[in-house]
């Protein structure tokens, strides 16, 4: 008698493609985590636009590191997409394409930010940013530990 556990849906994917959607996952995660510290340290170290004053996407060290790995997420994000339609998991695509469109939330709020320095803005990074994580770490729950799947 076999008990049904969390990966049962998980078991039709191939090891190798759940690994790829796995391994994309935790990186995406980790980058989150350096992109909000980034963000975070700007937030305390950088020159705030204000609304007469708007800075420039590239004005300081900081806030370089911010657009770029912006950037980088954006790319991840697409190609978690694409690998999660890959290995046909449709809660996998359901969370990697939310976690898309939380990074790409915030990065419009980062556009809008630089604008006015406006708080509503820096608040919206910050919740995009904690949903795109919260997608991507479920991500990880859904797909368990490697050599459990297949």
């Amino acid at each position: 008698m076999s008990t049904p556990t969390a990966t049962s849906s998980v078991q039709a994917v191939p090891e190798k493609q759940a690994n790829r959607v796995r391994m994309a996952s935790f990186g995406a995660l980790t980058m989150l985590v350096i992109q909000f510290v980034l963000g975070a340290a700007y937030s305390l170290y950088g020159t705030a636009p204000t609304s007469t004053k708007s800075i420039s996407m590239f004005s300081s060290p900081l806030l370089d590191a911010h657009v770029i790995m912006g950037i980088l997420l954006i790319i991840t994000a697409i190609m978690l997409v694409v690998r999660a339609v890959q290995a046909k998991l449709a809660a996998v695509i359901a969370t990697s394409v939310v976690g898309l469109l939380a990074i790409l939330g915030a990065f419009g709020a980062g556009s809008d930010f630089i604008k006015a320095g406006a708080n509503g803005p820096s608040l919206g990074m910050a919740i995009a940013t904690a949903v795109a994580m919260l997608c991507y770490a479920a991500t990880l729950v859904i797909l368990g530990r490697p050599g459990k799947g297949a």
